[in-house]
Order: C-alpha cells, then sequence, then structure tokens
C-alpha cells in the first residue's frame, strides 16, 4: 500500500542536505532541532530506509537520503508551483529568460508552453545564445533568468538543478569518428564542452583539430550532419539522425553537462520565483544545491 509523503517534511531534508545540519535547517524552516529531528524520524519510517547515517557526533546523508534528494526537490517545487498557480492574484509581467540554443528544440518547448497557460499575463521574452554571454546579460540586469551550462564562469550564485551525460556525436554511417587528426565540430572558444572536450583528447595523446565553431546549435547538427567533423551533445539535444560514438570507438569519455540557473540582482519578485519553480520542477533531475560565484 502506497503511502503519501509530508511536503513539510521533505522542505526541512532539503534544508538539512544543503545546509550541512540539523540546527542550521532548523533555523531555515524556523523550527527547533527537535521538531526536526522528530520530522526526518517521521519521514524515514514513511520512507522504509535510513536516510542518514551517523559521522562522528553529527549525521550525514544515506545512500537512500542521496536517492530521496532528487524527488524531494522536484516534489517540493511542484507543490509550490500548484500552489502558486492557484493564487488569487494572477502573476503579470514581462520576464526576460536567456539559455543556449542547446536545449530550445528538445527540452524547452512544453516547459515554456505549461507555464504561458498557468500563466496567461506573463510574457516570456526568450534569447538564445552561449552560456557565457548569457551570463554577461544577467550580470548586466539585460536579462532576468538564465540557464548556464557546466563550466560556465560565475559571478553569481545560482542553482545547479540538471544533469546530463555529454557525448561524441557523428552523422549516422559516418566514420568521421576514425580520421586523425579527429576533425571536431563545436562551440566558440567560451564553450565550455570545447575546453572538456580538448582536454580529454590531448590527455588521451589523440591528434585532433577544429575544423567548425559556432555559437548556433542548429549551425553545428548540420556541420556535424554534413560530415565535417564530430561533435559534442548532451542527452537532450542528441537528434535521431546523430550516431554516438565513444569508448569502444577510441575516444575519450566526457565528463557529464550540469546545467545551472542564475537570476539578475533584479529579478528579486515572486514572479520571477514562478517561473524558476516551474523549470526546476518540469526539468530538474538532480537536488537542489546552491553554487556560488567563482
Amino acid at each position: 500500500m502506497a503511502y503519501s509523503l509530508d511536503v513539510d517534511q521533505l522542505r526541512t531534508f532539503l534544508a538539512i542536505a544543503e545546509l550541512g545540519s540539523f540546527s542550521r535547517a532548523g533555523e531555515a524552516v524556523h523550527k527547533t532541532q527537535s521538531a526536526v529531528s522528530m520530522q526526518m524520524r517521521k519521514l524515514e519510517e514513511r520512507v522504509g530506509k535510513p536516510i542518514f547515517v551517523k559521522d562522528g557526533r553529527n549525521s550525514k546523508l544515506s545512500r537512500e537520503g542521496y536517492r530521496l534528494l532528487e524527488y524531494a526537490s522536484r516534489m517540493v517545487a511542484l507543490n509550490d508551483e500548484t500552489l502558486n498557480a492557484f493564487e488569487e492574484t494572477e502573476s503579470s509581467g514581462t520576464i526576460r529568460l536567456g539559455l543556449p540554443d542547446d536545449y530550445v528544440e528538445r527540452l524547452l518547448p512544453q516547459v515554456l508552453a505549461s507555464f504561458g497557460r498557468i500563466n496567461p499575463s506573463v510574457m516570456l521574452e526568450v534569447e538564445c545564445n552561449s552560456s557565457a554571454y548569457i551570463r554577461d546579460r544577467i550580470d548586466q540586469g539585460e536579462l532576468d533568468v538564465g540557464l548556464v551550462t557546466s563550466g560556465c564562469e560565475l559571478t553569481r550564485k545560482g542553482i545547479h538543478i540538471r544533469r546530463e551525460s555529454l557525448h561524441w556525436i557523428t552523422a549516422t554511417n559516418n566514420p568521421m569518428h576514425k580520421v586523425r587528426p579527429l576533425r571536431v565540430a563545436t562551440g566558440p572558444v567560451t564553450c565550455c564542452w570545447r575546453s572538456s572536450a580538448i582536454q580529454r583528447l590531448d590527455k588521451a595523446k589523440i591528434p585532433h583539430v577544429i575544423v567548425f565553431s559556432s555559437h548556433s546549435a542548429s549551425a553545428l547538427f548540420g556541420a556535424v550532419q554534413a560530415g565535417l567533423g564530430v561533435g559534442i551533445l548532451p542527452d537532450s539535444a542528441i537528434r535521431s539522425e546523430h550516431r554516438i560514438v565513444g569508448e569502444r570507438e577510441g575516444l575519450p569519455q566526457l565528463p557529464p553537462c550540469d546545467i545551472t540557473l542564475i537570476r539578475s540582482d533584479g529579478a528579486t519578485d515572486p514572479l520571477y520565483q514562478t517561473l524558476v519553480d516551474h523549470i526546476i520542477a518540469s526539468i530538474g533531475n538532480v537536488s537542489y544545491r546552491a553554487v556560488a560565484a567563482e
């Protein structure tokens, strides 16, 4: 028999995971340490697994606790989004959203469409460009909310919301991955995927050359499809006409790709939090984790 989870307990659990202690989490959620402990005992009983283990005088997340993080963060975000959708005062205004176009075609259309249905009085202005460009526009206050990929140097605190595997790709039935020097089609010099790929190729002593470079994901798709070279894409951007190649074909494994959500100093109104919560609930696949500025 399935039982319901308590969202308030999950919110406290997330605070513990982020802040590292029951006492600090209690301050964040306005509960005494004994109340926090009671909530976590009840949560463990409901889950049926120990979610904390002793580490000296402190407690840390168990293996099952780490498993719970993803589900807890998504449930809390969806709960908050649902309540916001039924507030008597309807959100209205304009939000300027920036993100790399790698994700626009496969990851965001349904997310933004559903946000529009829930918040019909909110106008979204979407700008697609590189992560570095989006970061700079956020810093200058020219965008309100941005999604940037891993490796983009941050100048402000962000929230890490999604992780995907990163792959070498070629066109179907195209042997470009066998050519040496390896011909690579990738983003500009500011692209973190490009930097990671070059580092891995150098470490593996695989000769390579950048033959095509562009900010545009569509242009890179076309270059790979035309057989100019191998490309680099995350799970959500891979199309049916792409072939994933990797270690079996002699190429080094690439690091995972993380997506971080950032916002400008001026984006403090609840209107912006409504979009942030919706994006996290829709595409987030990892627990909330604050990312400090580098």
